[in-house]
């Protein structure tokens, strides 16, 4: 009885991933729940910077509590792969949300009796840090939701929604703080997870056996280290994957600073004010829509290797001309450019590890994947503002445009190039 109970169920799952995606029930309440999750923290990255400035009005302070979240979420890269590999995923991915309610939503309990500065240097820490978490398990359970010829889709539709809640977020936060205060736009950055929380409890993930190739069962792993080595030993191992960490270690060094490169250029160079950063921002935000929602229709007529590579390329050309641009909508449009062309190409690689990697390491391999990723990329960003600070964002621009180029010509001569339709 159990067997034919468990069949059906595979049968059914298998039957809905041959469907449309918006005709698929579990990915349709996946995606509507991240997308107000994404819209809520849209809320808490303008909120909780106007929190600080509004009780001690300190540029610094905003900045150290930035660098503190930051920091808890690159150590919590770290360890977030294996956690992920050795839990359920959906009761975690609950568990994460219920964790970000409670802490968000301590924020504006708090402050209705008055400011407390030091509640938000406890609570972003550990927010941040679970949020890493649940975004590496974010990435392991799509997998579980749609059919692998579907992954690419199913990416780029959540990755254009997250691009869309970032136009609109930060203008519907920027009101609400202004009517009632930026801890009630915390308050519903809270709000979002409690929805997040309740749909991944509807919301059926197909599970899959460990995968032969890595004759691994929980039982059979060792300890924390080992599961740590293990994601990094699939990377390396893997001919296309080992190739991308490498270009993409290169790529995200030479990108992480361009929105600050891009803030500079408007308002130093052309000053311009703030109300016109903020529209270069949000066309440049549309482009991500635009690129996340054409990636798998490009993807299925080129192939992976072109569509990557090509990418990376036209995203190289248009960092290059963006210091010598001198009129705000030609920067807006190569910001745009720039922004769609990532997120082809980062979709194009998150849905790649998606198929290749067996179920049993992904949530390791994506760890490890991200961490050597953005290694460096801090690094590069302090290094690409102090160049345009020293010798102009022109030449800033034009030196990171063309090593992204390079990136690109590099990758023709790597299994990249090679890496099949899909």
């Amino acid at each position: 009885m159990a067997y034919r109970e468990r069949s059906g169920r595979r049968r059914e799952t298998r039957s809905e991933a041959k469907q449309p995606l918006w005709r698929q029930r579990d990915f349709g309440i996946f995606w509507a729940a991240q997308t107000l999750s994404f819209l809520g923290d849209s809320f808490a990255l303008i909120a909780l910077p106007l929190l600080v400035l509004q009780a001690t009005g300190s540029l610094a302070r905003m900045g150290l509590l930035t660098a503190v979240g930051g920091a808890a979420s690159v150590v919590a890269a770290v360890f977030a792969g294996a956690v992920v590999d050795r839990v359920d995923r959906r009761r975690l991915l609950i568990g994460c949300d219920l964790v970000r309610m409670a802490l968000y939503g301590l924020v504006p309990l708090v402050w209705l009796f008055g400011p407390q500065i030091w509640l938000l240097y406890a609570v972003l820490p550990v927010c941040e840090a679970v949020g890493m978490l649940f975004a590496v398990g974010y990435v392991t359970v799509v997998r579980g939701l749609v059919g692998p010829g579907q992954l690419t889709e199913a990416n780029g539709r959540l990755n254009a929604t997250a691009a869309a809640a970032g136009v609109l977020g930060p203008l519907c936060a920027g009101l609400l703080a202004a009517g009632t205060g930026p801890a009630a736009a915390v308050g519903v950055d809270a709000a979002s997870f409690g929805v997040s929380a309740a749909c991944l409890s509807v919301v059926r993930i197909r599970r899959r056996p460990p995968d032969e190739r890595t004759g691994e069962s929980t039982a059979d792993r060792g300890g924390l280290w080992r599961d740590l080595r293990a994601g990094v030993a699939f990377l390396y191992a893997h001919p296309v994957l080992r190739a991308l960490t490498a270009l993409l270690f290169v790529f995200s060094f030479l990108t992480l600073g361009l929105t600050d490169l891009l803030i500079y250029h408007v308002k130093h160079d052309l000053g311009h004010d703030d109300g016109t950063v903020g529209t270069v921002l949000a066309v440049g935000a549309l482009g991500t829509v635009v690129g996340s929602l054409l990636v798998a229709r490009v993807r299925r007529r080129l192939g992976f290797g072109p569509t990557w590579t090509a990418a990376v390329a036209v995203s190289g050309a248009a960092v290059a001309g963006l210091g010598w641009a001198r009129d705000v909508p030609v920067v807006a449009a190569l910001a745009a450019v720039f922004l769609a062309c990532v997120a082809v190409a980062g979709t194009c690689s998150m849905s790649l590890r998606q198929e290749v990697t067996p179920e049993a390491l992904l949530g390791r391999v994506t760890s490890a994947f991200w961490t050597l990723q953005y290694a460096a990329a801090p690094v590069g960003a302090a290094v690409l503002t102090w160049a345009a600070e020293g010798y102009g964002t022109a030449a800033a621009a034009l030196a990171a445009g063309g090593c992204c180029v390079l990136v690109a010509g590099v990758a023709l001569m790597t299994p990249v190039r090679r890496a099949g339709r899909g």
